[in-house]
């Protein structure tokens, strides 16, 4: 083997330390990746819950101010809880049905 066989092959194998060095530092770049979009993906699953959340209670809130009986129009709070009625016979006539 010659000297400059030698010299091809050490470049080679410094190279390839190199690029296994390179391979290494991508592969824990990718991991810390994945944890934390599981991370987010969590959160984001936790805010959408929170969110539904907070839209029943918001819906649970204009309901109760439609039904409440400071409300000055008597008569849209009547039509209302009448629809609300016609909207739960519908609802157990499916369930009957």
């Amino acid at each position: 083997m010659t000297e400059e066989d030698k010299k091809v092959i050490h470049t080679f194998e410094g190279k390839l330390r190199h690029f296994m060095f390179l391979y290494d530092e991508l592969k824990q770049e990718n991991a810390n990746l994945k944890q934390l979009l599981q991370k987010k993906d969590n959160e984001i699953k936790q805010l959408q819950k929170d969110c539904k959340e907070l839209e029943a209670k918001y819906t649970d809130l204009k309901m109760a101010r439609t039904i409440s009986l400071y409300d000055k129009d008597i008569k849209d709070t009547k039509q209302r809880l009448s629809g609300l009625v016609r909207e739960i016979d519908k609802c157990i006539a499916l369930l009957n049905g």
